[in-house]
């Protein structure tokens, strides 16, 4: 099975989380970097940093894009060219000209498309991949690896 399809099964696993700042836990609450930290764990094991505390603006003061850097050093960044596909770890930017801080995993790519997130309250969701989230979108990685 494809590290892609897997992670996509390991995501939904996670839908009906609550949202919960900083929390990690299926089924007991999770943000967005707690959902994919989760499929890391269910993926790997251990993880492969210390997550230090983050508050909700991120690094928006500072203006640090700490969250894109952070997946630089642990997933494989793609190029803007390259296609969608399930797995793939989607970095958003909020608002133009802001620090990417929310993640999401491409589910499904094609006429249906749609990812899955955790999102301040509603939880761990596959939504939609709406033209509003795609404007968002600021970077893709994929896991390491090509096959488990």
């Amino acid at each position: 099975m494809r590290v892609g399809e897997q992670v996509v099964a390991l995501a939904r696993g996670w839908i009906g989380t609550p949202y919960r700042h900083q929390a990690s836990c299926k089924g007991a609450g999770c943000d967005c970097l707690g959902l994919l930290r989760g499929v890391w764990r269910e993926l790997w094991g251990e993880e492969p940093e210390a997550v230090p505390a983050y508050s909700r603006d991120w690094s928006e003061p500072a203006r640090e894009e700490a969250l894109w850097a952070a997946a630089r050093r642990h997933l494989v960044e793609k190029p803007a060219c390259a296609p969608d596909a399930a797995g793939d770890v989607i970095l958003f930017r909020m608002r133009q000209d802001a620090v990417a801080k929310h993640l999401g995993i491409q589910a499904r790519i094609g006429a249906e498309t749609s990812f899955i997130h955790a999102y301040s309250g509603h939880g761990v969701v596959e939504s939609s991949f709406t033209r509003p989230w795609a404007r968002r979108v600021a970077a893709r990685f994929e896991f390491p690896g090509g096959m488990i």
